[in-house]
């Protein structure tokens, strides 16, 4: 009986092996299907992450080229390979577009014809409310770096960028209300902190919108908003602005020679504005030397009409204390600014070999740039002192010098001219010809020894105190020293050169977004 169970058990056992042995497989395949499934969504995921990465930076790639070559110092500014893409005045007109475009294979980009391959359609949807439906046709157009000498010989695949647009934006193309009139079509500006309607306040705002494609479909439209980043410098309180203690002023008794700070003289759309002193000390004055005095006397007496500006007084000398911010009254600060100004300048003229320790070379007008013109206002560097003896020229923009600055009157300078190092200027010729002046500012710090180094903060150089070598004290006191017989017409304030010498530095960034398509 038993052995017949048994047979009947092992009839009912047979076959469960390959029932096991086909679940393992389905299950083995199940998983298998699941890791290949598994592996071809990463693979996806990762081509998706790395094409939306490459066209995010290609696009991105674009607006730094466009914000870079707004900067005039730029080697490739558009000032210097494309002088007449944008404006020559610097302001853009609402409604206006400009291109920078890379053309990659020979195709043609034209980003202004909606019908085109790469069209500008994101142009319509912002400024379309404001009356501006579509680009301008035909839009003033540059080429890309990478279209250009020596990058399209490298044979390189440069960024994928198809074009960025250049273009001025207002409160209704933003969607922003700062005035209470948020339909303004007019332009706006920066004034380093807020938005404005006027063009007094600042630099311009302008928009940088790019548009990249890759080879597979891929898209990206991003978007800035930037502004020229002008350069701290100091105020201006006078014509002839002496900074640190016991300053020096010794003008020419010439009938020709003035120092106004009445700002009388317009430049292109610019209004001037208030007057200023003539000549403006700081802390005090060489009570020592007849020519100024801690009254604000001038001891030119035959000629003390000639120093004019506000107030009405005659000689216009006066107290500028009030004018110099805390972070001007220390000999590191003024080396600070100077070194900011080096850095965003157009020209720097460093001697080679560098000269003994204590020593300065001597520049000449020979070393300055002949590109400087009323429409081309450059930021010159001078690291040592710059005779102008037989400079029958005249310069545009700011000078920076921070040695010994001789002045021949053949020469004039409309802008701004800084002396901060030795602070000291030195003249002794006639007017041969020209205009023979100064116009917008002169300012003149005292911060290095006669050795050439910077005195120790906190306080800029004083009587008895480090530098001090009696009895002569402009070996520590910012000063002019002009011979009584020397010709020229003067220092003229002007706030209008003022503004068009001040350099700007990389165009900063004010918003940056993605652009949905």
């Amino acid at each position: 009986m038993s052995v017949r169970s048994t047979a009947r058990t092992r009839q009912r056992e047979a076959g469960i092996a390959l029932l096991i042995s086909i679940f393992i497989l389905l299950l083995i395949s199940v998983v298998a299907i699941a890791l290949v499934v598994s592996s071809g969504t990463e693979s996806a995921l990762a081509g998706n992450y790395r094409s939306a990465t490459g066209v995010y930076y290609a696009a991105l790639s674009g607006l730094e080229e466009a914000r870079g070559r707004l900067l005039s110092k730029n080697p490739d500014a558009f000032k210097t390979t494309d002088p007449t893409f944008l404006p020559a005045s610097g302001s853009i007109n609402m409604g206006d577009t400009y291109y920078l475009i890379n053309p990659i294979g020979g195709e043609v980009i034209t980003p202004w014809d909606l019908s085109s391959t790469y069209p500008d359609t994101q142009f319509a949807v912002e400024f379309g409310s404001s009356g501006f439906a579509a680009p301008t046709n035909p839009s003033k157009t540059a080429l890309s770096v990478w279209n250009k000498s020596p990058l399209n010989a490298l044979n390189l695949p440069g960024p994928l960028y198809k074009w960025v647009r250049i273009n001025a934006v207002s409160e209704k193309s933003l969607r922003i209300d700062f005035d209470g009139n948020p339909n303004s079509t007019t332009p706006l500006y920066y004034d380093g902190a807020h938005f404005s309607n006027s063009p007094s306040a600042g630099p311009q705002v302008l928009e940088l919108t790019a548009l990249a494609v890759l080879p597979n479909g891929s898209q990206k439209l991003l978007q800035y908003l930037v502004a020229p980043n002008p350069i701290a410098l100091p105020p201006f309180p006078a014509a002839i602005t002496l900074l640190g203690n016991n300053v020096d002023y010794t003008g020419p008794n010439q009938t020709s020679w003035l120092v106004t700070g009445n700002d009388t003289i317009d430049l292109g759309s610019c209004t001037h504005g208030s007057n200023v002193w003539a000549i403006g000390y700081y802390n005090n004055v060489d009570t020592s030397k007849n020519n100024i005095t801690a009254s604000g006397a001038v001891a030119t007496s035959p000629y003390k009409n000639n120093y004019t500006g506000q107030g009405g007084t005659i000689p216009n000398v006066g107290f500028i204390g009030p004018s110099i911010p805390p972070s001007l009254q220390k000999p590191s600060d003024l080396e600070t600014l100077a070194t900011g100004i080096t850095q965003n300048a157009d020209v720097v003229r460093d001697p080679s070999p560098a000269p003994p320790p204590g020593t300065l070379h001597t520049f000449t007008g020979s070393d300055l740039p002949t590109t400087m013109s009323p429409t081309n206002p450059l930021t010159i560097v001078v690291h040592g002192n710059l005779d102008l003896t037989g400079w029958h020229n005249t310069g545009y923009g700011l000078l920076l010098v921070t040695g010994t600055l001789n002045y021949d009157p053949d020469a004039s300078w409309y802008g701004i001219v800084l002396l901060i190092g030795q602070g000291t200027m030195t003249g002794s010729h006639s007017c041969g010809g020209g205009n023979c002046r100064f116009v917008g500012a002169v300012f003149l710090a005292k911060t290095r020894d006669l050795s050439n180094n910077v005195f120790p903060d906190p306080n800029l150089p004083s009587a008895g105190g480090p530098g001090f070598t009696p009895p002569d004290a402009r070996s520590y006191g910012s000063n002019i020293q002009f011979s009584t017989s020397m010709g020229g017409n003067g220092v003229f304030y002007s706030s209008c050169w003022i503004q068009a010498a001040t350099p700007a530095g990389s165009a900063k960034i004010l918003s940056f977004h993605e652009i949905s398509q």
